[in-house]
């Protein structure tokens, strides 16, 4: 107990120093290429590195593979050198006993990941997301599923409009039974439009039977209300960007996944990325073994034999070939050509199997 203790401790502390590595070298990326965007831009250096600071969640949950197989290979490399696991051996443990810790901590880091990074990273890249697009163009779009349907926020700093549509036909891109509420700088309604359908064209709104009250004009609106077969309407919106938004489960917390996988469904959307999403981050703590497994099966072996450089190299590109063969899954499952739970729990199972059959074999050959 008191040696698998001695494990895990070891093994956390690579996992630290392989995360705050990483970490830095990914955060310096980002703010290079956040000033590069927003050099044309009155942005200073605190609101970049506000912005770098929030997506550094999603992007230690994106490289969280990588940081476990290199976080492995310095751990059992370093214990190779120190002859430490030639003891271990030596005291009639086997190497799969010695890799009982290292395990179970990934399990855990998975797992972590899942249930508290995952929430977190949703929120922060969601904030980095509205803050870019202040920075950028001025105004902020904003996008949210309830019970009652798709409510959606466009406009400046001084003028906002809401937008509510009840349903959305995928197949011709039309919204149905939509209100417009447009509020003025205080923060009054202005104006509000009802139609039947509406679509996204070019720059604009395309209304169809709409009907138009102006709030801020006179004391009963319904004298002045004008109604129209067709409208178009000034929008900062697109239908790529709505798609986009609310096709990205990555911006959605893994507890609300669910609730927004069964409201996209009676909006219209189609829900297959978040499913796959959902299935594959349930798996994660699998992979995540896999990967120390994988990593293991390379590195625990005496320096004296050599070849511990082209070790790590291979063990790093299996770990890529098997996370990039995981993403493939992952895209075959979107487009409806895997069911959810193939795509996502067959890459890891297979993955462990593989490292697993790996590791017995050059442990007891």
């Amino acid at each position: 107990m008191i040696l698998h203790w001695y494990f895990a401790r070891r093994f956390i502390f690579s996992l630290a120093l392989v995360t705050g590595a990483l970490g830095a070298f990914m955060s310096l990326v980002e703010v290079v290429e956040l000033t590069r965007k927003f050099r044309s831009s009155d942005v200073e250096l605190v609101q970049i590195l506000q912005i770098a600071l929030l997506n550094f969640p999603v992007g230690i949950n994106e490289i969280l593979p990588l940081i476990v197989i290199i976080a492995t290979i310095y751990l059992f490399v370093q214990l190779a050198r120190s002859n430490e696991l030639v003891v271990t051996r030596s005291s009639g443990r086997s190497g799969l006993q010695a890799l009982l810790a290292p395990l179970l901590v990934a399990t855990l880091v998975g797992i972590i990941a899942v249930t508290t990074l995952n929430p977190i990273a949703s929120v922060t890249s969601a904030r980095a997301e509205r803050l870019t697009d202040l920075y950028l163009d001025g105004d902020v779009s904003v996008f949210s599923l309830s019970a009652e349907g798709l409510w959606m926020r466009q406009g400046s700093v001084d003028r906002q409009t809401v937008i509510h549509a009840t349903n959305y036909l995928a197949e011709t891109e039309i919204y149905q039974n939509l209100t417009f509420l447009t509020y003025d700088e205080d923060g009054r309604a202005a104006r509000r439009i009802n139609a039947d359908s509406a679509k996204l064209v070019e720059g604009a709104w395309s209304l169809t039977n709409a009907k138009i009250w102006d709030l801020d004009r006179t004391a009963n609106p319904e004298n002045t209300a004008r109604e129209y077969a067709t409208l178009e309407l000034p929008s900062t919106l697109t239908a790529a960007r709505i798609q986009e938004t609310l096709g990205n489960p990555k911006a959605i917390s893994i507890w609300n996944l669910n609730q927004t996988i069964t409201r996209l469904d009676a909006a219209g959307f189609s829900t297959s990325r978040h499913r796959i999403w959902l299935q594959s981050e349930l798996s994660r703590p699998l992979f995540l073994m896999a990967m120390v497994l994988l990593s293991a099966a390379f590195t625990m072996r005496h320096t004296r034999f050599g070849g511990v450089g082209r070790a790590i190299v291979f063990s790093i590109l299996l770990g890529f070939g098997l996370h990039f063969i995981r993403n493939f899954a992952f895209i075959l499952g979107e487009n409806g050509q895997l069911p959810a739970l193939i795509a996502a729990w067959i890459p890891s199972i297979a993955a462990t199997l593989l490292a697993l059959g790996f590791l017995l074999h050059t442990e007891d050959g």
